[in-house]
């Protein structure tokens, strides 16, 4: 059995890593939620917009530096996860600070979303703002 080696590993595919994918539609909803409640000339905008940005494009590099160094693919991918979290964090608080608790009522709504989203998958240009619960 032959057994061969290249000089740097096979790397990249981060666009088929459902990481990735979810990344990538967290910040497109994201932006247009922004978009929608919170205002553009807020600190929070900025932040939220951002935060999505970075998990997304961490996940990208971490891939892409598979290759050549799995420390630094760790290192972003824990990057990724960080910016993802805190992005979690601008969402709860957001709610919290408008008197939504994590009742059945906001669950029930974030579960329609998580539906739209997972039915949206499939389509390339992710969901319509008829799609979007909010």
């Amino acid at each position: 059995m032959e057994h061969t080696t290249t000089l740097i590993p096979i790397h990249g595919g981060y666009r088929q890593l459902r990481s990735f994918q979810s990344a990538q539609l967290a910040y497109d909803l994201t932006v247009v939620f922004c978009e929608r409640f919170i205002d553009k000339r807020s600190r929070t905008h900025d932040q939220m917009v951002q935060a999505a940005r970075s998990g997304v494009q961490n996940i990208a590099e971490g891939s892409m530096a598979s290759a050549t160094s799995k420390k630094t693919e760790l290192k972003l991918t824990g990057v990724a996860r960080a910016s993802l979290e805190e992005l979690l964090l601008d969402y709860e608080d957001f709610l919290r600070q408008r008197g939504y608790g994590f009742g059945t009522r906001t669950l029930r709504k974030l579960s329609k979303l998580e539906n739209s989203c997972q039915t949206s998958q499939t389509s390339p240009t992710g969901p319509t703002r008829k799609e979007l619960p909010f």
